[in-house]
Protein backbone atom coordinates (compact mmCIF):
# COMPACT_ATOMS: atom_id res chain seq x y z
CA UNK A 1 0.00 0.00 0.00
CA UNK A 2 1.00 3.30 -0.70
CA UNK A 3 2.09 6.24 2.06
CA UNK A 4 0.20 9.24 2.15
CA UNK A 5 1.62 12.20 2.76
CA UNK A 6 0.29 11.99 6.46
CA UNK A 7 1.50 9.19 7.12
CA UNK A 8 5.08 10.16 5.59
CA UNK A 9 4.85 12.97 8.40
CA UNK A 10 3.88 11.24 10.93
CA UNK A 11 6.73 8.32 10.25
CA UNK A 12 9.25 10.89 10.30
CA UNK A 13 8.51 13.70 13.13
CA UNK A 14 12.26 15.44 11.86
CA UNK A 15 11.21 16.07 8.73
CA UNK A 16 7.97 17.90 10.51
CA UNK A 17 9.96 19.80 12.37
CA UNK A 18 12.63 20.88 9.40
CA UNK A 19 9.32 21.60 7.56
CA UNK A 20 7.96 23.49 10.09
CA UNK A 21 10.66 25.48 10.49
CA UNK A 22 11.55 26.46 6.96
CA UNK A 23 7.71 27.61 6.50
CA UNK A 24 8.29 29.63 10.00
CA UNK A 25 10.94 31.67 8.77
CA UNK A 26 9.18 32.79 5.86
CA UNK A 27 6.05 33.94 8.13
CA UNK A 28 8.69 35.23 10.61
CA UNK A 29 10.86 37.16 7.60
CA UNK A 30 7.80 38.59 5.99
CA UNK A 31 5.67 39.70 8.79
CA UNK A 32 8.05 40.18 11.91
CA UNK A 33 7.34 38.31 15.65
CA UNK A 34 4.38 39.98 16.34
CA UNK A 35 2.84 39.92 13.00
CA UNK A 36 3.06 36.28 12.42
CA UNK A 37 0.14 33.91 13.18
CA UNK A 38 0.98 29.96 14.06
CA UNK A 39 -2.54 29.35 12.34
CA UNK A 40 -0.83 30.04 8.93
CA UNK A 41 2.30 28.18 9.42
CA UNK A 42 0.19 25.04 10.53
CA UNK A 43 -1.98 26.01 7.65
CA UNK A 44 0.85 25.59 5.00
CA UNK A 45 2.83 22.82 6.39
CA UNK A 46 -0.59 20.80 6.89
CA UNK A 47 -0.04 20.28 10.78
CA UNK A 48 -1.75 21.91 13.52
CA UNK A 49 -1.04 24.45 16.15
CA UNK A 50 -1.07 21.58 18.73
CA UNK A 51 1.80 19.47 16.96
CA UNK A 52 4.00 23.50 16.77
CA UNK A 53 3.15 23.83 20.05
CA UNK A 54 4.17 20.38 21.34
CA UNK A 55 7.43 20.82 19.09
CA UNK A 56 8.05 24.41 20.20
CA UNK A 57 5.93 25.17 23.30
CA UNK A 58 4.70 28.77 21.79
CA UNK A 59 5.33 31.19 19.11
CA UNK A 60 8.05 32.72 20.57
CA UNK A 61 10.05 29.01 21.20
CA UNK A 62 9.25 28.38 17.59
CA UNK A 63 10.60 31.65 16.64
CA UNK A 64 13.79 30.89 18.91
CA UNK A 65 14.35 27.82 17.41
CA UNK A 66 14.08 29.23 13.99
CA UNK A 67 16.80 31.91 14.50
CA UNK A 68 18.75 29.03 16.28
CA UNK A 69 18.82 27.11 12.88
CA UNK A 70 19.70 30.34 11.24
CA UNK A 71 23.17 30.85 13.76
CA UNK A 72 23.79 26.83 13.21
CA UNK A 73 23.40 27.20 9.60
CA UNK A 74 26.42 29.86 9.11
CA UNK A 75 28.23 28.33 11.68
CA UNK A 76 28.57 25.39 10.41
CA UNK A 77 29.82 26.63 6.99
CA UNK A 78 32.41 28.41 9.12
CA UNK A 79 33.49 24.94 10.52
CA UNK A 80 33.94 23.18 6.93
CA UNK A 81 36.53 25.60 5.82
CA UNK A 82 39.17 24.16 8.25
CA UNK A 83 40.73 27.56 8.38
CA UNK A 84 43.83 25.78 10.65
CA UNK A 85 45.19 24.47 7.37
CA UNK A 86 45.62 27.86 5.60
CA UNK A 87 48.49 30.44 5.97
CA UNK A 88 46.51 33.16 8.35
CA UNK A 89 46.07 35.74 5.46
CA UNK A 90 44.05 33.15 3.58
CA UNK A 91 42.25 31.93 6.57
CA UNK A 92 40.91 35.07 6.80
CA UNK A 93 40.09 35.76 3.39
CA UNK A 94 38.37 32.39 3.15
CA UNK A 95 36.44 33.35 6.07
CA UNK A 96 35.49 37.06 5.16
CA UNK A 97 34.39 35.51 1.39
CA UNK A 98 32.13 32.79 3.11
CA UNK A 99 30.46 35.17 5.03
CA UNK A 100 30.34 37.70 2.35
CA UNK A 101 28.57 35.17 0.34
CA UNK A 102 26.52 33.50 3.27
CA UNK A 103 24.91 37.07 3.54
CA UNK A 104 24.40 37.97 0.37
CA UNK A 105 22.63 34.29 -0.44
CA UNK A 106 20.84 34.47 2.91
CA UNK A 107 18.97 37.51 3.34
CA UNK A 108 16.32 35.87 5.82
CA UNK A 109 19.12 35.46 8.04
CA UNK A 110 19.91 39.25 8.08
CA UNK A 111 16.16 39.79 8.49
CA UNK A 112 15.72 37.59 10.98
CA UNK A 113 18.79 39.17 13.27
CA UNK A 114 17.25 42.77 12.45
CA UNK A 115 13.77 41.46 13.51
CA UNK A 116 15.59 40.43 17.22
CA UNK A 117 17.56 43.75 17.44
CA UNK A 118 13.84 44.92 17.64
CA UNK A 119 13.16 43.13 20.20
CA UNK A 120 16.20 44.09 22.00
CA UNK A 121 17.27 40.71 21.67
CA UNK A 122 14.79 39.33 24.10
CA UNK A 123 14.52 36.22 22.85
CA UNK A 124 18.43 35.48 21.95
CA UNK A 125 19.27 35.26 26.15
CA UNK A 126 16.93 32.57 26.77
CA UNK A 127 19.34 30.60 24.48
CA UNK A 128 22.40 29.19 25.46
CA UNK A 129 23.02 27.43 21.87
CA UNK A 130 23.07 30.95 20.21
CA UNK A 131 25.77 31.84 22.82
CA UNK A 132 28.02 28.90 22.45
CA UNK A 133 27.57 28.62 18.24
CA UNK A 134 29.02 32.39 18.55
CA UNK A 135 31.97 31.58 20.64
CA UNK A 136 33.51 29.67 17.88
CA UNK A 137 33.85 31.96 15.01
CA UNK A 138 35.47 34.13 17.85
CA UNK A 139 37.72 31.34 18.86
CA UNK A 140 38.66 30.91 15.16
CA UNK A 141 39.43 34.42 14.78
CA UNK A 142 41.60 34.16 17.57
CA UNK A 143 43.38 31.33 16.59
CA UNK A 144 44.04 33.40 12.69
CA UNK A 145 45.09 36.44 14.79
CA UNK A 146 47.48 34.39 16.87
CA UNK A 147 48.93 32.35 14.16
CA UNK A 148 49.68 35.12 12.01
CA UNK A 149 51.12 36.95 15.13
CA UNK A 150 53.91 34.40 15.72
CA UNK A 151 54.12 34.04 12.13
CA UNK A 152 55.02 37.72 11.14
CA UNK A 153 52.17 37.80 9.00
CA UNK A 154 50.05 40.13 11.05
CA UNK A 155 51.86 43.16 12.99
CA UNK A 156 48.93 44.24 15.13
CA UNK A 157 47.10 42.33 18.26
CA UNK A 158 43.53 43.05 17.38
CA UNK A 159 40.80 42.19 19.69
CA UNK A 160 38.52 38.90 17.82
CA UNK A 161 35.61 40.40 18.43
CA UNK A 162 35.95 43.92 17.13
CA UNK A 163 37.27 42.11 14.17
CA UNK A 164 34.04 40.02 13.63
CA UNK A 165 32.32 43.28 13.97
CA UNK A 166 34.14 44.55 11.13
CA UNK A 167 33.25 41.92 8.98
CA UNK A 168 29.93 41.30 10.42
CA UNK A 169 28.55 44.83 9.79
CA UNK A 170 29.92 45.12 6.20
CA UNK A 171 28.80 41.95 4.94
CA UNK A 172 24.98 43.15 6.87
CA UNK A 173 24.98 46.46 5.69
CA UNK A 174 24.93 45.25 2.47
CA UNK A 175 22.00 43.29 2.56
CA UNK A 176 20.10 45.11 5.47
CA UNK A 177 19.87 48.40 3.33
CA UNK A 178 20.36 47.16 0.07
CA UNK A 179 16.95 48.66 -0.68
CA UNK A 180 17.37 52.12 0.98
CA UNK A 181 21.06 52.43 0.35
CA UNK A 182 20.60 51.45 -3.64
CA UNK A 183 17.63 53.67 -3.79
CA UNK A 184 19.32 57.03 -2.58
CA UNK A 185 22.50 55.85 -4.80
CA UNK A 186 21.00 54.50 -7.50
CA UNK A 187 23.36 51.23 -7.32
CA UNK A 188 22.90 47.72 -7.60
CA UNK A 189 24.42 46.16 -4.54
CA UNK A 190 24.39 42.67 -6.14
CA UNK A 191 25.38 43.58 -9.67
CA UNK A 192 28.57 41.10 -9.99
CA UNK A 193 31.09 43.74 -10.80
CA UNK A 194 30.27 46.09 -7.43
CA UNK A 195 29.95 42.83 -5.36
CA UNK A 196 33.41 41.29 -6.31
CA UNK A 197 34.73 44.64 -5.71
CA UNK A 198 33.23 45.00 -2.18
CA UNK A 199 34.02 41.28 -1.28
CA UNK A 200 38.01 42.61 -2.24
CA UNK A 201 37.44 45.77 0.12
CA UNK A 202 36.26 43.94 3.44
CA UNK A 203 39.44 41.99 2.99
CA UNK A 204 41.83 44.25 1.59
CA UNK A 205 40.69 46.78 4.49
CA UNK A 206 40.90 44.12 7.64
CA UNK A 207 43.97 42.48 6.57
CA UNK A 208 45.40 46.01 6.14
CA UNK A 209 44.23 46.86 9.71
CA UNK A 210 46.07 43.65 11.22
CA UNK A 211 49.13 44.42 8.85
CA UNK A 212 49.57 47.99 10.17
CA UNK A 213 51.38 48.67 13.51
CA UNK A 214 49.26 49.23 16.79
Amino acid sequence: MTKTTGDTRRNDPEKTRENILDVATQEFVEFGLSGARVDSIAEKTRTSKRMIYYYYGSKEGLYLAVLERAYRKIRSLEADLQLSELKPDEALRQLISTTFDHDEQNPDFVRLVSIENIHHAMHMKRSSEIADLNISVIRTIQDIIDRGLDEGVFRRKADAIDLHMLISAFCFFRVSNRYTFGMIFQRDLSEPSLYARHKSMIAEAVLGYLTGAD
